[in-house]
Protein backbone atom coordinates (compact mmCIF):
# COMPACT_ATOMS: atom_id res chain seq x y z
CA UNK A 1 0.00 0.00 0.00
CA UNK A 2 2.74 2.47 0.93
CA UNK A 3 4.68 1.43 -2.19
CA UNK A 4 1.81 2.52 -4.44
CA UNK A 5 2.72 5.24 -6.92
CA UNK A 6 -0.72 6.74 -6.26
CA UNK A 7 0.45 7.67 -2.75
CA UNK A 8 3.71 9.40 -3.59
CA UNK A 9 4.50 13.03 -2.92
CA UNK A 10 1.65 15.05 -1.44
CA UNK A 11 -0.52 11.93 -1.09
CA UNK A 12 1.97 10.02 1.09
CA UNK A 13 0.52 11.42 4.33
CA UNK A 14 -2.81 9.68 3.66
CA UNK A 15 -1.30 6.21 4.22
CA UNK A 16 1.71 7.07 6.40
CA UNK A 17 0.07 5.86 9.63
CA UNK A 18 -2.19 3.23 8.09
CA UNK A 19 -1.34 -0.35 8.98
CA UNK A 20 -2.95 -3.51 7.68
CA UNK A 21 -1.87 -5.95 10.34
CA UNK A 22 -3.42 -8.77 12.35
CA UNK A 23 -5.78 -6.47 14.29
CA UNK A 24 -7.08 -4.87 11.09
CA UNK A 25 -7.53 -8.23 9.35
CA UNK A 26 -9.35 -9.66 12.38
CA UNK A 27 -11.78 -6.73 12.44
CA UNK A 28 -12.42 -6.49 8.67
CA UNK A 29 -12.97 -8.78 5.73
CA UNK A 30 -9.68 -8.59 3.84
CA UNK A 31 -9.01 -10.44 0.57
CA UNK A 32 -5.80 -10.81 -1.43
CA UNK A 33 -5.07 -11.42 -5.13
CA UNK A 34 -2.01 -13.63 -5.33
CA UNK A 35 -0.03 -14.07 -8.51
CA UNK A 36 0.78 -17.32 -10.23
CA UNK A 37 3.17 -18.13 -13.05
CA UNK A 38 5.77 -15.36 -13.39
CA UNK A 39 4.49 -13.66 -10.20
CA UNK A 40 5.17 -16.76 -8.10
CA UNK A 41 2.79 -16.28 -5.17
CA UNK A 42 3.41 -12.54 -4.83
CA UNK A 43 0.58 -10.35 -3.50
CA UNK A 44 -0.69 -8.41 -6.53
CA UNK A 45 -3.54 -6.60 -4.83
CA UNK A 46 -5.99 -6.63 -1.96
CA UNK A 47 -9.15 -5.06 -0.66
CA UNK A 48 -11.01 -4.75 2.60
CA UNK A 49 -14.78 -4.80 2.99
CA UNK A 50 -16.30 -3.29 6.12
CA UNK A 51 -19.81 -4.63 6.72
CA UNK A 52 -21.19 -2.03 9.14
CA UNK A 53 -21.52 0.53 7.80
CA UNK A 54 -20.88 -1.03 4.36
CA UNK A 55 -17.68 0.40 2.89
CA UNK A 56 -14.85 -0.63 0.63
CA UNK A 57 -12.11 0.58 2.95
CA UNK A 58 -9.05 -0.27 0.89
CA UNK A 59 -8.37 -1.51 -2.62
CA UNK A 60 -4.86 -1.61 -3.99
CA UNK A 61 -3.21 -3.22 -7.01
CA UNK A 62 0.57 -3.26 -7.33
CA UNK A 63 1.76 -0.58 -9.76
CA UNK A 64 3.55 -3.00 -12.09
CA UNK A 65 0.44 -5.16 -12.69
CA UNK A 66 -2.17 -2.43 -13.05
CA UNK A 67 -4.14 -2.55 -16.29
CA UNK A 68 -4.33 -6.36 -16.30
CA UNK A 69 -7.84 -6.67 -14.82
CA UNK A 70 -6.82 -7.46 -11.24
CA UNK A 71 -8.68 -4.43 -9.88
CA UNK A 72 -11.82 -5.43 -11.78
CA UNK A 73 -11.55 -8.96 -10.37
CA UNK A 74 -11.19 -7.58 -6.85
CA UNK A 75 -14.26 -5.35 -7.34
CA UNK A 76 -16.28 -8.29 -8.68
CA UNK A 77 -15.20 -10.38 -5.69
CA UNK A 78 -16.13 -7.55 -3.31
CA UNK A 79 -19.58 -7.32 -4.90
CA UNK A 80 -20.05 -11.06 -4.49
CA UNK A 81 -18.99 -10.90 -0.83
CA UNK A 82 -21.28 -7.90 -0.23
CA UNK A 83 -24.21 -9.72 -1.83
CA UNK A 84 -23.54 -12.83 0.28
CA UNK A 85 -23.53 -10.61 3.40
CA UNK A 86 -26.93 -9.20 2.42
CA UNK A 87 -25.67 -5.73 1.50
CA UNK A 88 -27.35 -3.72 -1.24
CA UNK A 89 -24.80 -0.87 -1.34
CA UNK A 90 -21.12 -0.38 -0.56
CA UNK A 91 -19.65 3.10 -0.12
CA UNK A 92 -16.18 4.08 -1.34
CA UNK A 93 -14.30 7.23 -0.38
CA UNK A 94 -11.95 7.40 -3.33
CA UNK A 95 -8.39 8.55 -3.54
CA UNK A 96 -8.32 11.25 -6.23
CA UNK A 97 -6.17 9.26 -8.71
CA UNK A 98 -8.53 6.24 -8.35
CA UNK A 99 -11.84 7.96 -9.09
CA UNK A 100 -11.83 7.06 -12.80
CA UNK A 101 -11.22 3.41 -11.91
CA UNK A 102 -14.24 3.32 -9.60
CA UNK A 103 -16.40 4.99 -12.21
CA UNK A 104 -15.27 2.48 -14.88
CA UNK A 105 -16.06 -0.44 -12.57
CA UNK A 106 -19.64 0.67 -12.04
CA UNK A 107 -19.55 2.83 -8.92
CA UNK A 108 -21.83 5.87 -8.92
CA UNK A 109 -20.64 9.23 -7.57
CA UNK A 110 -22.75 10.16 -4.53
CA UNK A 111 -20.94 13.10 -2.96
CA UNK A 112 -17.73 14.44 -1.50
CA UNK A 113 -15.87 13.54 1.67
CA UNK A 114 -14.45 16.74 3.08
CA UNK A 115 -10.77 17.13 3.90
CA UNK A 116 -9.53 15.69 7.19
CA UNK A 117 -6.19 17.43 7.90
CA UNK A 118 -3.41 16.77 8.55
CA UNK A 119 -3.40 13.29 6.96
CA UNK A 120 -5.88 14.08 4.18
CA UNK A 121 -5.93 17.84 3.48
CA UNK A 122 -8.04 17.54 0.31
CA UNK A 123 -11.65 16.69 -0.47
CA UNK A 124 -12.27 13.22 -1.90
CA UNK A 125 -15.04 11.90 -4.14
CA UNK A 126 -17.51 9.48 -2.60
CA UNK A 127 -18.90 6.63 -4.68
CA UNK A 128 -21.30 3.82 -4.11
CA UNK A 129 -21.45 0.35 -5.60
CA UNK A 130 -25.04 -0.77 -5.83
CA UNK A 131 -25.26 -4.50 -5.22
CA UNK A 132 -28.17 -6.07 -7.10
CA UNK A 133 -29.62 -9.32 -5.78
CA UNK A 134 -28.69 -12.47 -7.70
Amino acid sequence: MRASGAYEGKYAAAVAGYRVGPDYIEAHRAFVAVGADEHGGRVLGFYSLVLAPPELDLLFVADDVQGRGIGRLLVAHMQSEARAAGLDRVKVVSHLPAQDFYHRTGAVRTGTALANPPAVPWDRPEFEFRIPPE
